[in-house]
Protein backbone atom coordinates (compact mmCIF):
# COMPACT_ATOMS: atom_id res chain seq x y z
CA UNK A 1 0.00 0.00 0.00
CA UNK A 2 1.24 3.50 -0.85
CA UNK A 3 0.35 6.09 1.80
CA UNK A 4 -0.75 9.38 0.22
CA UNK A 5 0.23 12.70 1.79
CA UNK A 6 -2.69 15.12 1.57
CA UNK A 7 -3.00 18.81 2.42
CA UNK A 8 -5.98 20.73 3.77
CA UNK A 9 -7.06 22.08 0.38
CA UNK A 10 -10.66 21.53 -0.67
CA UNK A 11 -9.60 18.92 -3.23
CA UNK A 12 -7.54 16.93 -0.73
CA UNK A 13 -10.22 17.04 1.97
CA UNK A 14 -12.70 15.67 -0.54
CA UNK A 15 -10.20 12.92 -1.36
CA UNK A 16 -9.83 12.09 2.33
CA UNK A 17 -13.62 11.92 2.74
CA UNK A 18 -13.93 9.58 -0.23
CA UNK A 19 -11.31 7.28 1.25
CA UNK A 20 -13.21 7.20 4.55
CA UNK A 21 -16.51 6.49 2.79
CA UNK A 22 -14.94 3.63 0.82
CA UNK A 23 -13.61 1.88 3.93
CA UNK A 24 -10.07 3.29 3.93
CA UNK A 25 -7.81 4.49 6.72
CA UNK A 26 -6.89 8.18 6.87
CA UNK A 27 -4.80 9.92 9.53
CA UNK A 28 -6.53 13.16 10.48
CA UNK A 29 -5.23 16.22 12.33
CA UNK A 30 -6.91 17.43 15.51
CA UNK A 31 -6.03 19.93 18.21
CA UNK A 32 -4.96 17.05 20.51
CA UNK A 33 -3.02 14.45 18.48
CA UNK A 34 -3.33 12.96 15.00
CA UNK A 35 -6.07 10.34 14.78
CA UNK A 36 -6.14 7.16 12.69
CA UNK A 37 -9.58 7.49 11.15
CA UNK A 38 -12.08 5.10 9.58
CA UNK A 39 -15.84 5.01 9.07
CA UNK A 40 -17.04 4.38 12.61
CA UNK A 41 -20.18 2.64 11.35
CA UNK A 42 -18.29 0.13 9.17
CA UNK A 43 -16.98 -2.78 11.27
CA UNK A 44 -14.62 -3.97 8.54
CA UNK A 45 -13.06 -0.51 8.21
CA UNK A 46 -12.74 -0.25 11.99
CA UNK A 47 -10.93 -3.61 12.15
CA UNK A 48 -8.25 -2.11 9.92
CA UNK A 49 -7.49 0.46 12.64
CA UNK A 50 -6.70 -2.28 15.16
CA UNK A 51 -4.52 -4.11 12.64
CA UNK A 52 -2.57 -1.02 11.55
CA UNK A 53 -1.87 0.04 15.14
CA UNK A 54 -1.44 -3.41 16.69
CA UNK A 55 -4.12 -2.27 19.13
CA UNK A 56 -5.82 -4.67 21.58
CA UNK A 57 -9.41 -5.43 20.50
CA UNK A 58 -10.81 -4.63 23.96
CA UNK A 59 -9.68 -1.00 23.77
CA UNK A 60 -12.71 1.07 22.62
CA UNK A 61 -12.52 3.82 20.00
CA UNK A 62 -13.83 7.39 20.03
CA UNK A 63 -16.34 8.61 17.45
CA UNK A 64 -15.53 12.04 16.00
CA UNK A 65 -18.53 14.11 14.89
CA UNK A 66 -18.80 17.55 13.29
CA UNK A 67 -21.35 19.14 15.67
CA UNK A 68 -23.27 18.48 18.88
CA UNK A 69 -26.53 17.78 17.02
CA UNK A 70 -25.02 14.46 15.90
CA UNK A 71 -24.96 13.20 19.48
CA UNK A 72 -28.56 12.09 19.10
CA UNK A 73 -27.68 10.05 15.99
CA UNK A 74 -25.27 7.76 17.81
CA UNK A 75 -26.23 7.97 21.50
CA UNK A 76 -29.35 6.40 22.99
CA UNK A 77 -29.56 8.98 25.75
CA UNK A 78 -28.17 12.52 25.72
CA UNK A 79 -28.58 14.04 29.19
CA UNK A 80 -28.78 17.76 29.79
CA UNK A 81 -25.29 17.53 31.30
CA UNK A 82 -23.89 16.42 27.94
CA UNK A 83 -25.50 19.36 26.16
CA UNK A 84 -24.04 21.79 28.69
CA UNK A 85 -20.58 20.29 28.29
CA UNK A 86 -20.87 20.44 24.51
CA UNK A 87 -21.92 24.08 24.63
CA UNK A 88 -19.01 24.95 26.90
CA UNK A 89 -16.20 22.88 25.38
CA UNK A 90 -17.04 21.83 21.79
CA UNK A 91 -15.41 21.97 19.37
CA UNK A 92 -12.59 21.04 21.70
CA UNK A 93 -10.57 18.36 23.50
CA UNK A 94 -13.43 16.73 25.42
CA UNK A 95 -14.86 13.23 24.91
CA UNK A 96 -18.13 12.19 26.55
CA UNK A 97 -19.08 8.57 27.30
CA UNK A 98 -22.80 7.98 26.66
CA UNK A 99 -25.17 5.03 26.02
CA UNK A 100 -24.68 3.89 22.42
CA UNK A 101 -27.27 3.30 19.69
CA UNK A 102 -27.28 -0.01 17.84
CA UNK A 103 -26.17 1.76 14.64
CA UNK A 104 -22.63 1.86 16.09
CA UNK A 105 -20.96 -1.56 15.70
CA UNK A 106 -19.53 -3.50 18.63
CA UNK A 107 -16.16 -3.41 16.89
CA UNK A 108 -16.04 0.34 17.52
CA UNK A 109 -17.18 0.15 21.15
CA UNK A 110 -15.14 -2.97 22.04
CA UNK A 111 -18.44 -4.69 22.85
CA UNK A 112 -19.57 -2.07 25.36
CA UNK A 113 -23.04 -0.55 25.60
CA UNK A 114 -21.47 2.91 25.66
CA UNK A 115 -19.50 5.02 23.20
CA UNK A 116 -17.07 7.93 23.47
CA UNK A 117 -17.95 10.90 21.28
CA UNK A 118 -16.17 14.18 20.63
CA UNK A 119 -16.20 17.13 18.23
CA UNK A 120 -12.58 18.04 17.39
CA UNK A 121 -11.45 21.66 17.22
CA UNK A 122 -9.97 21.34 13.74
CA UNK A 123 -11.75 22.84 10.74
CA UNK A 124 -10.22 20.43 8.22
CA UNK A 125 -11.19 17.31 10.13
CA UNK A 126 -14.74 18.51 10.84
CA UNK A 127 -15.08 19.19 7.10
CA UNK A 128 -13.90 15.66 6.28
CA UNK A 129 -16.56 14.30 8.66
CA UNK A 130 -19.27 16.39 6.98
CA UNK A 131 -18.13 15.39 3.49
CA UNK A 132 -17.91 11.71 4.39
CA UNK A 133 -21.37 11.75 5.95
CA UNK A 134 -20.29 9.32 8.69
CA UNK A 135 -18.68 9.64 12.11
CA UNK A 136 -14.97 8.92 12.11
CA UNK A 137 -13.67 6.41 14.64
CA UNK A 138 -10.12 7.48 15.45
CA UNK A 139 -7.60 6.52 18.10
CA UNK A 140 -4.18 8.18 18.07
CA UNK A 141 -2.31 7.47 14.82
CA UNK A 142 0.70 5.77 16.41
CA UNK A 143 1.86 2.21 16.84
CA UNK A 144 0.00 0.96 19.90
CA UNK A 145 1.82 1.73 23.15
CA UNK A 146 4.29 4.15 21.59
CA UNK A 147 4.29 7.97 22.03
CA UNK A 148 1.34 9.54 20.24
CA UNK A 149 1.71 11.45 16.98
CA UNK A 150 1.52 15.25 16.97
CA UNK A 151 2.82 15.90 13.42
CA UNK A 152 2.21 14.30 10.03
CA UNK A 153 5.88 13.22 10.01
CA UNK A 154 5.29 11.22 13.21
CA UNK A 155 2.34 9.46 11.57
CA UNK A 156 4.35 8.69 8.46
CA UNK A 157 7.10 7.16 10.59
CA UNK A 158 4.64 4.74 12.23
CA UNK A 159 2.07 4.18 9.48
CA UNK A 160 3.80 4.49 6.11
CA UNK A 161 2.52 1.67 3.90
CA UNK A 162 -0.13 0.63 6.45
CA UNK A 163 -2.80 3.28 5.77
CA UNK A 164 -4.27 5.00 2.72
CA UNK A 165 -3.50 8.65 3.49
CA UNK A 166 -2.33 11.28 5.96
CA UNK A 167 -3.86 14.76 6.02
CA UNK A 168 -1.11 17.18 7.08
CA UNK A 169 -2.70 19.85 9.24
CA UNK A 170 0.51 20.98 10.94
CA UNK A 171 1.57 20.40 14.56
CA UNK A 172 -1.15 19.72 17.15
CA UNK A 173 -1.44 22.66 19.52
CA UNK A 174 -2.66 20.78 22.64
CA UNK A 175 -0.48 17.71 22.16
CA UNK A 176 -2.19 15.24 24.51
CA UNK A 177 -5.36 13.25 23.89
CA UNK A 178 -8.79 14.54 24.84
CA UNK A 179 -10.25 14.63 28.32
CA UNK A 180 -12.73 11.77 28.74
CA UNK A 181 -15.69 12.08 31.12
CA UNK A 182 -18.22 9.29 31.70
CA UNK A 183 -21.78 10.60 31.97
CA UNK A 184 -23.54 7.23 32.37
CA UNK A 185 -23.40 7.07 36.17
CA UNK A 186 -25.03 9.12 38.93
CA UNK A 187 -21.93 11.36 39.16
CA UNK A 188 -19.74 12.31 36.16
CA UNK A 189 -16.42 10.44 36.26
CA UNK A 190 -13.10 11.55 34.79
CA UNK A 191 -11.63 8.55 32.95
CA UNK A 192 -8.71 10.31 31.24
CA UNK A 193 -7.34 13.83 31.77
CA UNK A 194 -6.65 15.97 28.72
CA UNK A 195 -6.80 19.51 27.40
CA UNK A 196 -9.82 20.36 29.57
CA UNK A 197 -8.60 20.29 33.16
CA UNK A 198 -10.61 18.72 36.01
CA UNK A 199 -11.16 22.13 37.59
CA UNK A 200 -13.04 23.41 34.53
CA UNK A 201 -15.25 20.34 34.50
CA UNK A 202 -15.99 20.65 38.22
CA UNK A 203 -16.90 24.31 37.79
CA UNK A 204 -19.57 23.34 35.26
CA UNK A 205 -20.71 19.98 36.69
CA UNK A 206 -20.54 20.70 40.39
CA UNK A 207 -19.21 17.21 41.17
CA UNK A 208 -16.65 15.02 39.45
CA UNK A 209 -15.27 11.63 40.45
CA UNK A 210 -11.72 10.73 39.43
CA UNK A 211 -11.23 7.19 38.16
CA UNK A 212 -8.28 5.34 39.69
CA UNK A 213 -6.88 4.74 36.19
CA UNK A 214 -5.98 8.45 36.11
CA UNK A 215 -3.40 8.15 38.87
CA UNK A 216 -2.41 4.49 38.91
CA UNK A 217 -2.36 1.15 37.16
CA UNK A 218 -5.44 -1.04 36.86
CA UNK A 219 -5.71 -4.78 36.31
CA UNK A 220 -5.00 -6.03 32.79
CA UNK A 221 -8.24 -8.04 32.83
CA UNK A 222 -10.36 -5.02 33.81
CA UNK A 223 -13.15 -3.94 31.46
CA UNK A 224 -12.57 -0.29 30.59
CA UNK A 225 -15.02 2.26 29.20
CA UNK A 226 -12.55 4.50 27.38
CA UNK A 227 -9.19 4.46 25.60
CA UNK A 228 -5.94 4.99 27.46
CA UNK A 229 -7.08 3.51 30.78
CA UNK A 230 -5.68 0.00 30.83
CA UNK A 231 -2.45 -0.66 28.98
CA UNK A 232 1.00 0.89 29.24
CA UNK A 233 0.93 3.78 26.79
CA UNK A 234 2.96 6.58 25.28
CA UNK A 235 6.25 4.80 25.95
CA UNK A 236 9.55 4.85 24.04
CA UNK A 237 11.68 1.70 23.95
CA UNK A 238 13.83 3.05 26.80
CA UNK A 239 12.89 2.65 30.45
CA UNK A 240 11.36 5.89 31.78
CA UNK A 241 11.82 6.91 35.41
CA UNK A 242 10.10 10.03 36.75
CA UNK A 243 12.24 12.04 39.16
CA UNK A 244 10.21 14.27 41.47
CA UNK A 245 11.36 16.98 43.86
CA UNK A 246 12.92 20.41 43.44
CA UNK A 247 14.90 21.16 40.30
CA UNK A 248 18.18 21.21 42.20
CA UNK A 249 17.54 18.01 44.16
CA UNK A 250 16.43 16.16 41.03
CA UNK A 251 19.51 17.26 39.10
CA UNK A 252 21.85 16.15 41.90
CA UNK A 253 20.08 12.77 42.12
CA UNK A 254 20.30 12.22 38.35
CA UNK A 255 23.96 13.29 38.11
CA UNK A 256 24.91 10.74 40.78
CA UNK A 257 23.34 7.93 38.76
CA UNK A 258 23.76 9.02 35.14
CA UNK A 259 25.47 6.40 32.97
CA UNK A 260 26.12 5.71 29.28
CA UNK A 261 22.81 5.10 27.52
CA UNK A 262 20.94 7.44 29.88
CA UNK A 263 19.05 10.59 28.86
CA UNK A 264 17.30 13.45 30.61
CA UNK A 265 13.87 14.86 29.77
CA UNK A 266 13.33 18.13 31.59
CA UNK A 267 11.80 21.61 31.59
CA UNK A 268 13.56 24.24 29.50
CA UNK A 269 14.35 26.25 32.64
CA UNK A 270 16.31 23.26 33.97
CA UNK A 271 18.63 22.76 30.99
CA UNK A 272 21.63 24.47 32.70
CA UNK A 273 21.34 22.01 35.62
CA UNK A 274 21.98 19.09 33.24
CA UNK A 275 24.81 20.65 31.26
CA UNK A 276 27.06 17.96 29.83
CA UNK A 277 24.31 15.31 29.92
CA UNK A 278 22.77 16.34 26.58
CA UNK A 279 19.31 16.96 28.09
CA UNK A 280 16.10 17.27 26.06
CA UNK A 281 13.57 19.95 27.05
CA UNK A 282 9.91 19.47 26.19
CA UNK A 283 8.58 22.87 27.22
CA UNK A 284 8.60 25.57 29.87
CA UNK A 285 7.54 24.67 33.40
CA UNK A 286 5.84 28.08 33.55
CA UNK A 287 3.88 27.39 30.32
CA UNK A 288 1.80 24.20 30.78
CA UNK A 289 0.51 24.13 27.20
CA UNK A 290 4.10 24.11 25.91
CA UNK A 291 4.71 20.98 28.00
CA UNK A 292 1.63 19.12 26.73
CA UNK A 293 2.32 20.18 23.15
CA UNK A 294 5.99 19.17 23.32
CA UNK A 295 5.86 15.95 25.34
CA UNK A 296 5.25 13.31 22.67
CA UNK A 297 7.62 14.90 20.15
CA UNK A 298 10.36 14.87 22.79
CA UNK A 299 9.69 11.24 23.73
CA UNK A 300 9.89 10.33 20.04
CA UNK A 301 13.26 12.11 19.69
CA UNK A 302 14.57 9.98 22.54
CA UNK A 303 13.18 6.76 21.05
CA UNK A 304 16.24 6.16 18.85
CA UNK A 305 17.58 2.86 20.14
CA UNK A 306 20.72 4.34 21.69
CA UNK A 307 18.85 5.57 24.77
CA UNK A 308 18.24 2.85 27.37
CA UNK A 309 16.96 4.89 30.31
CA UNK A 310 15.25 8.29 30.54
CA UNK A 311 15.18 10.38 33.71
CA UNK A 312 12.04 12.50 33.29
CA UNK A 313 10.82 15.59 35.07
CA UNK A 314 7.07 15.86 35.54
CA UNK A 315 4.93 18.99 36.06
CA UNK A 316 2.84 19.53 39.18
CA UNK A 317 -0.45 21.39 39.57
CA UNK A 318 -3.78 21.34 37.78
CA UNK A 319 -5.15 22.17 34.36
CA UNK A 320 -3.49 20.48 31.40
CA UNK A 321 -0.57 19.57 33.68
CA UNK A 322 -2.81 16.79 35.04
CA UNK A 323 -2.87 15.26 31.55
CA UNK A 324 0.86 15.72 30.93
CA UNK A 325 1.60 14.10 34.28
CA UNK A 326 -0.76 11.22 33.47
CA UNK A 327 0.92 10.55 30.11
CA UNK A 328 4.41 10.64 31.59
CA UNK A 329 3.42 8.33 34.43
CA UNK A 330 1.92 5.86 31.97
CA UNK A 331 5.03 6.01 29.78
CA UNK A 332 7.04 5.17 32.91
CA UNK A 333 4.71 2.38 34.01
CA UNK A 334 4.18 4.61 37.09
CA UNK A 335 7.84 4.23 38.17
CA UNK A 336 8.61 7.32 40.25
CA UNK A 337 11.27 8.42 42.71
CA UNK A 338 11.33 11.53 44.91
CA UNK A 339 14.86 12.92 44.82
CA UNK A 340 14.38 14.70 48.15
CA UNK A 341 13.29 11.55 49.96
CA UNK A 342 15.34 8.84 48.23
CA UNK A 343 18.39 7.45 49.97
CA UNK A 344 21.72 8.76 48.59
Amino acid sequence: MTTQLLSTTEHDLERAAELIKSGGLVAIPTETVYGLGANGLDPEAVKKIFLAKGRPQDNPLILHIHDAAQLHDFCREVPETALRLAEAFWPGPLTMILPVREIVPKTTTAGLDTVGVRCPDNDATRKIIRLAGVPIAAPSANTSGKPSTTTAAHVLHDMDGKIDAIVDGGPCRVGVESTIVDLTGPVPRLLRPGGIGPERLEALLGALEIDRAVTGEIARDAVVRAPGMKYKHYAPAAEVLIVEGSSEAAARWVRERFAPGDAVLCFREELPLYEGLNPTAYGLETDPISLSAGLFAALRRLDDGAVKRIFARCPTGGGVNVATRNRLRKSAGFRTVNAEEAAP
